[in-house]
């Protein structure tokens, strides 16, 4: 059994172990408070002690102490990574570098938590930002980078509707743009800057997958050398070969595109005007001036003998100023005007049909050996708008000034007779067709284009534009029954002078209100 004397020097060891231990250093020798000493030495002769020295005199915290201590450490990691993304992605740091950007910093959060909504939300943006960097890195036309940063973008998060919808925007835009520059080149070439063609030329070319229109573009390009360029607005006509007399005149029309047919909340609109669509000119074209002259068609009839289908069948229809009706009436052709009366030769040739001004462009191309022609519906319509958006060239109400032959609110016919429905506030002095040019252009150089007399167009009648020709070229079926009239007339409402506005008749038919002008190839 061990002595007071043992458990003394037992205890001196241990206490001499512990910081700031109950021993002092007195002349290099350890001493025990006095106060100690006599603890220790109370019944020491006489009780045993039955100490544990295994025991350590500092007991751990509890498990659940060590869990919450983790924790803490955990939401300030995720604070830190947190704070350290907002101020990456304010700073512009999105993806990169790869060490310290947004992305980076939320992935580490959600590392850490993968429900934590801010890191999501974070993810999120982070997403979109880098989907909007390469649509603007599109835009600069850096297309291979944009597809690149697209492609880092569907890794941030699986979102593959907002990534397809971003490349479908990419490929839009980079057709659009490689249509701007066919349509940029076309126009140098027809207005004879050949230096400014090549240069689109080699846009074109850098943009790479375009071989096709780069070969077809230097091959016109080639043409345009040798034949020379057309400027917007310049007026030309041909002579016929080897005989003295030479085509109407012709205003020349660029390449260009526009959105062909009206809008579903267009006022007067009629379903067969839709769906609206857009159209592109790759190549220019010339269209009449005015309408065809009975003055000109004369000269056709002359050279030709052509009979007419009035001729043929013996009548065409009139208007008469008794009934303020249109009637039909024997004997009356192409020399007669709206009335029935003689026609003067400045007056556009009317009770005319399709097939008669087919004809006539038909001659024309065959004694001038160039591609004349009807205008397409999508040309005529083009020219019409003469570049604006509005329902009429000049705007989307009645015109302010004089600018077509249309049904003026003080119009009256010799028969004192006035519109039903008509232009408010307007009057051009006329009741019937007007002398061609009698009134101003509109925007392209044309007269008389929205209205005077409607115009037979090359098409066939189709009634609707679904599956419509984009390229501006004429919508043809063999052996079609019916064919198009474009363009408002001296009687037509508001409403059928609109730009979409659109007619089917026979190509037999023939009447005082319709007539033509021509078009060429360039």
């Amino acid at each position: 059994m061990l002595q007071a004397r043992d458990w003394l020097c037992i205890l001196l060891l241990v206490a001499g172990a512990l910081p700031g231990g109950i021993l002092h250093a007195q002349n290099n020798q350890a001493t025990l408070p006095e106060s100690t000493f006599e603890r220790l030495g109370e019944g020491s002769q006489s009780e045993e002690y039955d100490l544990d020295l295994t025991v350590p005199l500092q007991q751990p915290a509890p498990a659940e102490d060590s869990a919450e201590e983790a924790q803490r450490k955990q939401q300030k990691a995720i604070a830190r990574q947190l704070a350290a993304a907002r101020k990456a992605l304010q700073e512009g740091r999105i993806d990169q570098p790869p060490s310290d950007c947004a992305w980076t910093h939320y992935r580490s959060v959600l590392d850490i938590d993968p429900q934590n909504e801010e890191a999501l939300q974070g993810l999120r943006n982070v997403q979109q930002a880098m989907v909007d960097q390469a649509l603007a890195i599109a835009r600069d036309l850096d297309f291979e980078t944009a597809n690149r940063t697209l492609e880092d973008a569907s890794l941030v998060l699986e979102n593959p509707e907002i990534i397809e919808q971003a490349r479908e925007e990419m490929v839009e835009f980079r057709a659009d743009y490689i249509e701007e520059l066919e349509i940029r080149a076309v126009n140098a070439m027809d207005s004879g800057d050949f230096a400014l063609a090549e240069r689109q030329l080699i846009e074109l070319i850098a943009m790479g997958g375009v071989d096709t229109i780069v070969s077809q573009l230097r091959r016109r390009l080639e043409e345009a050398k040798v034949y020379g360029g057309f400027k917007p607005g310049q007026i030309i006509r041909d002579h016929f070969i080897n005989q003295g007399y030479w085509t109407p005149e012709s205003v020349i029309v660029l390449a260009g595109s526009f959105q062909m047919g009206s809008s579903a909340f267009e006022e007067g609109r009629v379903e067969n005007e839709g769906p609206r669509h857009r159209v592109t000119f790759r190549r220019g074209f010339a269209i009449g001036k005015t309408e065809v002259t009975v003055k000109q068609f004369r000269q056709f009839v002359n050279k030709t003998g052509y009979k007419t289908d009035a001729e043929k069948q013996g009548f065409s229809t009139i208007y008469n100023h008794h009934s303020g009706r249109l009637t039909n009436r024997d004997d009356v052709n192409w020399e007669q005007n709206y009335e029935g009366q003689d026609a003067r030769d400045d007056d556009p040739v009317v009770h005319v049909s399709w097939n008669d001004a087919t004809a006539y462009v038909q001659w024309l191309a065959r004694g001038t050996g160039k591609a004349y022609r009807l205008p397409t519906e999508a040309e005529f319509e083009y020219a019409l708008r003469g570049g604006q958006k509005t329902r009429y060239w000049w705007g989307d109400d009645s015109p302010s000034s004089l600018v077509e032959n249309l049904t003026g609110e003080h119009d009256l016919s010799r028969g004192r007779r006035q519109w039903s429905t008509y232009f408010e506030d307007y009057e051009d002095n006329y009741w019937g067709p007007a002398p061609v040019g009698s009134f101003g252009a509109n925007p392209f150089g044309l007269h008389d284009i929205a209205g005077n007399v409607g115009e037979w167009v090359r098409d066939c009648w189709h009634d609707t534009y679904l599956r419509a020709p984009a390229d501006g070229s004429a919508w043809l079926n063999p052996g079609c029954k019916l064919r198009i009239i474009r363009g408002g007339f001296w009687a037509s409402s508001p409403d059928q002078a609109r730009a979409a506005y659109r007619l089917s008749a026979k190509p037999d038919r023939r009447d005082a209100r319709v007539g033509f002008r021509i078009a060429r190839d360039l």
